[in-house]
Protein backbone atom coordinates (compact mmCIF):
# COMPACT_ATOMS: atom_id res chain seq x y z
CA UNK A 1 0.00 0.00 0.00
CA UNK A 2 1.01 3.64 -1.57
CA UNK A 3 1.75 5.64 2.24
CA UNK A 4 1.36 9.71 1.16
CA UNK A 5 2.45 10.66 4.57
CA UNK A 6 5.77 12.57 3.42
CA UNK A 7 4.78 12.75 -0.17
CA UNK A 8 5.07 16.71 -0.98
CA UNK A 9 1.17 18.48 -1.89
CA UNK A 10 2.05 18.06 -5.97
CA UNK A 11 2.43 14.56 -5.76
CA UNK A 12 -0.23 14.07 -2.98
CA UNK A 13 -2.60 16.18 -5.52
CA UNK A 14 -1.61 14.41 -8.84
CA UNK A 15 -2.62 11.16 -7.21
CA UNK A 16 -6.02 12.72 -6.43
CA UNK A 17 -6.76 14.44 -9.43
CA UNK A 18 -5.72 10.81 -11.12
CA UNK A 19 -7.69 8.58 -9.32
CA UNK A 20 -4.23 7.23 -7.69
CA UNK A 21 -5.66 8.28 -4.42
CA UNK A 22 -8.73 9.15 -2.84
CA UNK A 23 -9.13 12.53 -0.14
CA UNK A 24 -10.13 10.30 2.68
CA UNK A 25 -6.98 8.06 2.30
CA UNK A 26 -4.72 10.54 1.98
CA UNK A 27 -6.64 12.79 4.86
CA UNK A 28 -6.69 9.72 7.45
CA UNK A 29 -3.01 8.85 7.39
CA UNK A 30 -2.18 12.36 7.72
CA UNK A 31 -4.36 12.19 11.04
CA UNK A 32 -2.84 8.88 12.21
CA UNK A 33 0.68 10.73 11.94
CA UNK A 34 -0.86 13.71 13.77
CA UNK A 35 -2.33 11.53 16.76
CA UNK A 36 0.72 9.40 16.78
CA UNK A 37 3.23 12.24 17.11
CA UNK A 38 1.76 15.90 18.45
CA UNK A 39 1.91 14.95 21.88
CA UNK A 40 5.91 15.26 21.33
CA UNK A 41 5.88 18.09 18.61
CA UNK A 42 2.95 20.32 20.22
CA UNK A 43 1.85 21.24 16.66
CA UNK A 44 -1.96 21.48 17.03
CA UNK A 45 -3.79 23.74 19.32
CA UNK A 46 -7.11 21.58 17.92
CA UNK A 47 -7.33 18.79 15.04
CA UNK A 48 -10.75 18.63 13.06
CA UNK A 49 -10.49 14.68 12.88
CA UNK A 50 -14.50 14.03 11.65
CA UNK A 51 -14.87 17.41 10.44
CA UNK A 52 -11.67 16.81 8.03
CA UNK A 53 -12.53 13.35 6.63
CA UNK A 54 -16.31 14.38 5.97
CA UNK A 55 -14.87 17.59 3.90
CA UNK A 56 -12.31 14.82 2.24
CA UNK A 57 -15.21 13.15 1.21
CA UNK A 58 -16.64 16.27 0.08
CA UNK A 59 -13.48 17.35 -2.17
CA UNK A 60 -14.02 13.12 -3.88
CA UNK A 61 -17.44 14.12 -5.11
CA UNK A 62 -16.80 17.95 -6.78
CA UNK A 63 -17.09 17.51 -10.36
CA UNK A 64 -14.31 19.26 -10.82
CA UNK A 65 -11.88 17.64 -8.97
CA UNK A 66 -9.81 16.57 -12.01
CA UNK A 67 -9.28 20.41 -12.11
CA UNK A 68 -7.94 20.91 -8.61
CA UNK A 69 -4.45 21.91 -8.05
CA UNK A 70 -4.75 21.19 -4.40
CA UNK A 71 -7.29 17.94 -4.92
CA UNK A 72 -7.42 16.46 -1.26
CA UNK A 73 -4.21 18.01 0.15
CA UNK A 74 -3.93 18.13 4.14
CA UNK A 75 -3.52 21.66 5.41
CA UNK A 76 -2.52 23.30 8.75
CA UNK A 77 -4.10 26.78 9.56
CA UNK A 78 -2.34 29.18 12.04
CA UNK A 79 -4.73 29.93 14.80
CA UNK A 80 -4.57 33.94 14.13
CA UNK A 81 -6.66 33.22 10.72
CA UNK A 82 -10.46 32.12 10.75
CA UNK A 83 -11.58 28.86 9.68
CA UNK A 84 -15.37 28.42 9.79
CA UNK A 85 -16.72 26.53 13.19
CA UNK A 86 -13.71 26.66 14.92
CA UNK A 87 -12.57 29.56 17.14
CA UNK A 88 -9.41 31.51 16.73
CA UNK A 89 -7.76 31.88 19.89
CA UNK A 90 -4.41 33.67 18.81
CA UNK A 91 -2.61 31.62 21.61
CA UNK A 92 -4.31 33.17 24.36
CA UNK A 93 -6.44 32.93 26.88
CA UNK A 94 -7.84 36.18 26.93
CA UNK A 95 -9.62 35.75 23.56
CA UNK A 96 -13.73 34.59 23.19
CA UNK A 97 -13.84 30.67 22.31
CA UNK A 98 -16.54 31.53 19.57
CA UNK A 99 -16.61 29.58 16.28
CA UNK A 100 -15.88 31.64 12.91
CA UNK A 101 -19.03 32.19 10.99
CA UNK A 102 -16.52 32.41 7.46
CA UNK A 103 -13.33 31.38 6.52
CA UNK A 104 -10.45 33.50 6.55
CA UNK A 105 -9.84 34.57 2.35
CA UNK A 106 -6.60 32.53 2.41
CA UNK A 107 -8.20 29.73 3.97
CA UNK A 108 -11.37 29.78 1.35
CA UNK A 109 -8.89 30.20 -1.44
CA UNK A 110 -7.44 27.20 -0.34
CA UNK A 111 -10.63 24.95 0.40
CA UNK A 112 -11.71 26.11 -2.55
CA UNK A 113 -8.25 24.73 -4.65
CA UNK A 114 -9.43 21.39 -2.98
CA UNK A 115 -7.30 21.23 0.24
CA UNK A 116 -8.64 19.75 3.64
CA UNK A 117 -7.73 21.99 6.68
CA UNK A 118 -7.15 19.07 9.33
CA UNK A 119 -6.42 21.90 11.90
CA UNK A 120 -5.40 24.96 13.27
CA UNK A 121 -1.79 25.19 14.72
CA UNK A 122 0.00 26.51 18.16
CA UNK A 123 0.91 30.16 18.14
CA UNK A 124 2.70 32.23 20.62
CA UNK A 125 0.27 34.78 22.76
CA UNK A 126 -1.04 37.60 19.69
CA UNK A 127 1.66 35.76 17.62
CA UNK A 128 4.02 38.71 19.38
CA UNK A 129 7.28 36.50 19.92
CA UNK A 130 9.61 34.09 17.80
CA UNK A 131 9.04 31.23 20.03
CA UNK A 132 5.88 29.49 20.43
CA UNK A 133 4.44 28.51 23.89
CA UNK A 134 1.77 29.75 26.16
CA UNK A 135 -1.62 28.21 27.43
CA UNK A 136 -2.24 26.35 24.52
CA UNK A 137 0.77 24.29 24.13
CA UNK A 138 4.35 24.33 22.88
CA UNK A 139 5.38 23.67 19.56
CA UNK A 140 9.03 21.91 19.89
CA UNK A 141 10.84 21.36 16.50
CA UNK A 142 10.89 18.03 15.06
CA UNK A 143 14.35 18.03 14.09
CA UNK A 144 15.75 18.50 18.06
CA UNK A 145 12.65 18.98 20.30
CA UNK A 146 14.38 19.88 22.97
CA UNK A 147 14.60 23.54 20.96
CA UNK A 148 11.51 26.05 19.79
CA UNK A 149 10.30 25.14 16.78
CA UNK A 150 10.38 29.16 16.21
CA UNK A 151 7.24 31.49 16.03
CA UNK A 152 5.13 32.73 15.59
CA UNK A 153 3.98 30.45 12.61
CA UNK A 154 5.82 27.70 14.96
CA UNK A 155 3.03 24.71 14.95
CA UNK A 156 2.52 25.59 11.13
CA UNK A 157 6.32 24.85 10.88
CA UNK A 158 6.65 21.92 13.12
CA UNK A 159 3.87 20.01 11.36
CA UNK A 160 4.82 20.55 8.38
CA UNK A 161 8.49 19.42 9.58
CA UNK A 162 7.03 16.37 11.55
CA UNK A 163 5.28 15.26 7.96
CA UNK A 164 2.27 15.94 9.75
CA UNK A 165 0.69 17.53 6.65
CA UNK A 166 2.72 19.04 3.37
CA UNK A 167 1.61 22.08 3.44
CA UNK A 168 0.59 24.90 6.04
CA UNK A 169 -0.92 28.29 6.21
CA UNK A 170 1.32 30.84 8.23
CA UNK A 171 2.01 34.81 7.99
CA UNK A 172 4.79 36.70 8.90
CA UNK A 173 4.99 40.06 10.49
CA UNK A 174 8.31 40.21 11.88
CA UNK A 175 9.72 37.10 10.46
CA UNK A 176 7.26 34.69 11.93
CA UNK A 177 7.56 32.04 8.39
CA UNK A 178 11.33 32.78 7.78
CA UNK A 179 12.31 32.48 11.27
CA UNK A 180 10.27 29.05 12.15
CA UNK A 181 10.98 27.84 8.36
CA UNK A 182 14.57 28.17 9.20
CA UNK A 183 14.66 26.42 12.24
CA UNK A 184 12.40 23.40 10.77
CA UNK A 185 14.10 23.08 7.64
CA UNK A 186 11.51 24.47 5.72
CA UNK A 187 10.63 26.27 2.48
CA UNK A 188 8.76 29.73 2.74
CA UNK A 189 8.34 33.08 1.50
CA UNK A 190 7.00 36.23 2.86
CA UNK A 191 5.02 37.77 -0.46
CA UNK A 192 5.21 41.36 -0.98
CA UNK A 193 2.59 43.99 -0.11
CA UNK A 194 -0.36 43.19 -1.62
CA UNK A 195 0.65 39.83 -3.36
CA UNK A 196 -1.92 37.70 -1.52
CA UNK A 197 -4.63 39.05 1.05
CA UNK A 198 -3.89 39.58 4.62
CA UNK A 199 -5.98 40.81 7.13
CA UNK A 200 -4.35 39.20 9.77
CA UNK A 201 -5.65 40.61 13.46
CA UNK A 202 -6.52 44.40 13.44
CA UNK A 203 -4.56 46.14 11.15
CA UNK A 204 -2.24 43.61 9.88
CA UNK A 205 0.52 45.36 12.14
CA UNK A 206 0.35 48.47 9.68
CA UNK A 207 0.76 46.63 6.66
CA UNK A 208 3.84 44.31 7.66
CA UNK A 209 1.65 41.26 8.01
CA UNK A 210 1.55 38.92 5.04
CA UNK A 211 0.21 35.71 4.88
CA UNK A 212 2.34 32.77 3.25
CA UNK A 213 3.12 29.21 2.56
CA UNK A 214 5.54 27.02 4.59
CA UNK A 215 6.48 23.69 2.68
CA UNK A 216 9.33 21.04 2.06
CA UNK A 217 10.04 21.87 -1.43
CA UNK A 218 10.54 24.88 -3.89
CA UNK A 219 7.46 23.35 -6.42
CA UNK A 220 4.87 23.09 -3.24
CA UNK A 221 6.14 26.53 -1.88
CA UNK A 222 5.27 28.01 -5.64
CA UNK A 223 1.77 26.00 -5.91
CA UNK A 224 0.85 27.33 -2.72
CA UNK A 225 1.84 31.02 -2.85
CA UNK A 226 -0.09 30.90 -6.77
CA UNK A 227 -3.59 29.21 -4.59
CA UNK A 228 -3.38 32.19 -1.73
CA UNK A 229 -2.47 35.18 -4.45
CA UNK A 230 -5.47 33.72 -6.62
CA UNK A 231 -2.71 33.99 -9.74
CA UNK A 232 -0.25 31.44 -11.00
CA UNK A 233 3.09 32.38 -9.78
CA UNK A 234 5.03 31.38 -13.08
CA UNK A 235 8.41 29.63 -13.15
CA UNK A 236 10.68 31.09 -15.98
CA UNK A 237 11.68 28.48 -18.44
CA UNK A 238 15.17 29.60 -19.21
CA UNK A 239 17.37 30.87 -16.32
CA UNK A 240 18.24 34.70 -16.17
CA UNK A 241 21.21 35.73 -14.82
CA UNK A 242 21.08 37.86 -11.35
CA UNK A 243 23.32 40.11 -9.30
CA UNK A 244 23.31 38.89 -6.35
CA UNK A 245 24.71 40.68 -2.74
CA UNK A 246 26.28 38.73 0.56
CA UNK A 247 26.10 39.78 3.30
CA UNK A 248 26.71 38.11 6.41
CA UNK A 249 26.20 41.37 8.62
CA UNK A 250 23.38 41.42 11.07
CA UNK A 251 21.17 44.91 10.30
CA UNK A 252 20.98 45.13 14.39
CA UNK A 253 23.66 46.90 16.04
CA UNK A 254 25.81 44.78 18.50
CA UNK A 255 24.38 40.77 17.41
CA UNK A 256 26.62 38.63 15.58
CA UNK A 257 26.09 35.82 12.73
CA UNK A 258 27.25 32.72 14.58
CA UNK A 259 29.60 30.74 12.30
CA UNK A 260 27.16 27.99 11.02
CA UNK A 261 25.09 30.84 9.68
CA UNK A 262 27.60 32.71 8.32
CA UNK A 263 29.23 29.83 6.28
CA UNK A 264 26.08 28.60 5.19
CA UNK A 265 25.86 31.79 3.17
CA UNK A 266 28.83 31.70 1.64
CA UNK A 267 28.28 28.04 0.68
CA UNK A 268 24.74 29.34 -1.17
CA UNK A 269 26.60 32.05 -2.50
CA UNK A 270 29.17 29.56 -4.08
CA UNK A 271 26.45 27.24 -5.42
CA UNK A 272 24.59 30.41 -7.06
CA UNK A 273 27.86 31.46 -8.48
CA UNK A 274 28.65 28.28 -9.98
CA UNK A 275 24.68 28.43 -11.81
CA UNK A 276 26.28 31.28 -13.32
CA UNK A 277 25.03 34.02 -11.24
CA UNK A 278 26.76 37.45 -10.56
CA UNK A 279 27.95 36.95 -7.07
CA UNK A 280 29.27 39.97 -5.18
CA UNK A 281 29.91 40.88 -1.69
CA UNK A 282 27.86 43.82 -0.79
CA UNK A 283 26.60 45.53 2.47
CA UNK A 284 22.75 46.96 2.56
CA UNK A 285 23.05 50.22 4.20
CA UNK A 286 21.39 49.72 7.35
CA UNK A 287 20.77 52.93 9.51
CA UNK A 288 22.06 52.80 12.85
CA UNK A 289 18.61 53.37 13.82
CA UNK A 290 16.84 49.91 12.29
CA UNK A 291 16.97 48.03 16.06
CA UNK A 292 14.88 51.43 17.40
CA UNK A 293 12.40 51.16 14.57
CA UNK A 294 11.67 47.27 14.96
CA UNK A 295 11.07 47.43 18.22
CA UNK A 296 8.71 50.87 17.87
CA UNK A 297 6.97 48.93 15.10
CA UNK A 298 7.11 45.46 17.25
CA UNK A 299 5.94 46.49 20.27
CA UNK A 300 3.09 49.19 18.66
CA UNK A 301 1.62 46.03 16.50
CA UNK A 302 1.01 44.25 19.95
CA UNK A 303 -0.79 47.54 21.62
CA UNK A 304 -3.23 47.91 18.88
CA UNK A 305 -3.91 43.74 18.94
CA UNK A 306 -4.22 44.01 22.70
CA UNK A 307 -6.78 46.89 22.63
CA UNK A 308 -10.08 45.41 24.07
CA UNK A 309 -8.92 41.89 25.97
CA UNK A 310 -8.60 41.41 29.43
CA UNK A 311 -4.99 42.71 30.37
CA UNK A 312 -5.22 40.29 33.44
CA UNK A 313 -5.47 37.19 31.53
CA UNK A 314 -2.78 37.91 28.93
CA UNK A 315 0.60 36.92 30.06
CA UNK A 316 3.18 39.65 31.48
CA UNK A 317 5.27 39.34 28.78
CA UNK A 318 2.45 40.39 25.79
CA UNK A 319 1.14 42.65 28.61
CA UNK A 320 4.56 44.87 29.00
CA UNK A 321 5.09 44.05 25.46
CA UNK A 322 1.70 45.96 24.69
CA UNK A 323 2.42 48.72 27.40
CA UNK A 324 5.85 49.75 25.73
CA UNK A 325 4.08 49.93 22.28
CA UNK A 326 1.06 52.52 23.20
CA UNK A 327 3.17 55.23 22.95
CA UNK A 328 4.35 54.39 19.76
CA UNK A 329 1.32 53.62 17.95
CA UNK A 330 0.54 56.69 16.53
CA UNK A 331 3.90 57.65 15.40
CA UNK A 332 4.11 54.55 13.77
CA UNK A 333 0.70 54.89 11.75
CA UNK A 334 1.99 58.02 9.65
CA UNK A 335 4.43 55.07 8.15
CA UNK A 336 7.58 58.11 7.99
CA UNK A 337 10.38 55.25 9.03
CA UNK A 338 9.29 52.63 6.73
CA UNK A 339 9.71 55.02 3.94
CA UNK A 340 12.49 56.37 5.12
CA UNK A 341 13.84 52.85 5.32
CA UNK A 342 12.46 52.25 1.55
CA UNK A 343 14.25 55.08 0.21
CA UNK A 344 17.39 54.14 1.65
CA UNK A 345 17.60 50.57 0.63
CA UNK A 346 15.82 51.52 -2.98
CA UNK A 347 19.20 52.55 -4.30
CA UNK A 348 20.91 48.94 -3.41
CA UNK A 349 18.56 47.29 -4.76
CA UNK A 350 18.68 48.93 -8.17
CA UNK A 351 22.09 47.66 -8.13
CA UNK A 352 21.76 44.09 -6.85
CA UNK A 353 18.53 42.08 -8.12
CA UNK A 354 18.57 39.70 -4.53
CA UNK A 355 20.13 39.84 -1.52
CA UNK A 356 21.60 36.68 -0.05
CA UNK A 357 21.91 36.63 4.16
CA UNK A 358 21.65 34.26 7.12
CA UNK A 359 17.83 33.66 7.78
CA UNK A 360 19.13 33.64 11.28
CA UNK A 361 21.63 34.31 13.60
CA UNK A 362 22.14 31.14 15.90
CA UNK A 363 19.98 27.88 16.85
CA UNK A 364 16.63 28.54 18.20
CA UNK A 365 16.22 28.94 21.97
CA UNK A 366 15.74 25.99 24.10
CA UNK A 367 12.18 24.94 24.23
CA UNK A 368 10.36 25.99 27.54
CA UNK A 369 7.71 28.29 29.43
CA UNK A 370 9.27 31.44 27.63
CA UNK A 371 5.43 33.17 28.39
CA UNK A 372 5.99 32.39 32.13
CA UNK A 373 9.59 34.87 31.69
CA UNK A 374 10.15 37.95 32.14
CA UNK A 375 9.41 40.51 28.53
CA UNK A 376 13.28 41.36 28.51
CA UNK A 377 14.44 38.20 28.40
CA UNK A 378 11.95 37.42 25.67
CA UNK A 379 13.33 40.70 23.93
CA UNK A 380 17.03 39.74 23.90
CA UNK A 381 16.19 36.16 23.10
CA UNK A 382 14.55 37.13 20.26
CA UNK A 383 16.77 39.70 18.70
CA UNK A 384 19.71 37.87 19.26
CA UNK A 385 19.11 34.80 17.00
CA UNK A 386 16.80 36.57 14.74
CA UNK A 387 17.87 40.23 13.89
CA UNK A 388 17.62 38.99 9.91
CA UNK A 389 13.97 38.99 9.02
CA UNK A 390 12.20 42.38 10.57
CA UNK A 391 14.32 45.06 7.77
CA UNK A 392 11.67 43.48 5.10
CA UNK A 393 8.64 43.25 6.85
CA UNK A 394 9.56 47.36 7.33
CA UNK A 395 9.95 47.73 3.41
CA UNK A 396 7.29 45.42 2.27
CA UNK A 397 9.16 43.43 -0.24
CA UNK A 398 9.15 39.95 -0.35
CA UNK A 399 11.75 37.93 1.30
CA UNK A 400 12.31 33.80 1.55
CA UNK A 401 14.07 31.29 3.63
CA UNK A 402 15.70 28.09 1.79
CA UNK A 403 16.93 25.09 3.75
CA UNK A 404 21.04 25.00 3.41
CA UNK A 405 23.05 22.67 5.01
CA UNK A 406 23.14 21.49 8.90
CA UNK A 407 24.02 22.92 11.81
CA UNK A 408 26.78 21.14 14.62
CA UNK A 409 23.60 19.66 16.11
CA UNK A 410 22.33 18.01 12.93
CA UNK A 411 19.53 20.73 12.57
CA UNK A 412 18.68 22.22 9.72
CA UNK A 413 20.54 25.79 8.78
CA UNK A 414 18.62 28.41 6.14
CA UNK A 415 19.27 31.33 4.08
CA UNK A 416 17.41 34.37 3.31
CA UNK A 417 16.57 35.68 -0.01
CA UNK A 418 15.33 39.02 -0.42
CA UNK A 419 13.57 40.88 -3.40
CA UNK A 420 13.03 44.31 -4.78
CA UNK A 421 8.94 45.00 -5.09
CA UNK A 422 7.27 41.91 -7.35
CA UNK A 423 10.05 39.73 -7.08
CA UNK A 424 8.49 36.85 -5.87
CA UNK A 425 8.49 34.60 -9.10
CA UNK A 426 12.76 35.18 -9.27
CA UNK A 427 13.45 34.55 -5.65
CA UNK A 428 11.48 31.29 -6.49
CA UNK A 429 13.40 30.23 -9.58
CA UNK A 430 16.95 30.68 -7.43
CA UNK A 431 15.37 28.87 -4.38
CA UNK A 432 14.76 26.06 -6.89
CA UNK A 433 18.28 26.16 -8.52
CA UNK A 434 19.69 25.65 -4.84
CA UNK A 435 17.07 22.90 -3.74
CA UNK A 436 18.47 21.17 -7.31
CA UNK A 437 22.25 21.94 -6.50
CA UNK A 438 22.26 21.57 -2.66
CA UNK A 439 19.06 18.94 -1.95
CA UNK A 440 17.74 18.65 1.50
CA UNK A 441 15.83 16.33 3.44
CA UNK A 442 12.19 16.98 3.27
CA UNK A 443 11.27 15.64 7.16
CA UNK A 444 12.39 15.03 10.17
CA UNK A 445 13.44 11.53 10.90
CA UNK A 446 10.43 11.29 13.60
CA UNK A 447 9.21 8.02 13.98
Amino acid sequence: MTSWVGRSAAEIAAAVREKRATPREVVAEHLARIERLDGRVGAFRTVRAEAALAEADEVAARPDLDELPLAGVPVAVKDNLAVRGESTRIGSAATPDTPAEDDHVTVARLRAAGAVVVGLTNVPELCVFGTTEGVHGTARNPWDTTRTAGGSSGGSAAAVAAGMVPIALGNDGMGSLRIPAANCGLVTIKPGHGVVPAGISDGDWFGMSENGPLATTVEDARLMLSVLADTEVVRREEPVTRTIAVSVRSPLAGVTISKPYAAAVRDAARVLAGAGHRVVRAEPPYPLSLGVTALQHWTAGTAVDAAGLDPRRLARRTRVHAAVGQRFVNGVRTGAQREQLRRRLEPFFAEHDVLLTPTLARRSPKAGPWHERGWLPNVLANSNYSPMTPPWNLTGWPAMSVPFGALPSGAPCAVQLVGRPGSEADLLDLAEQIERLHPWQRTAGLA
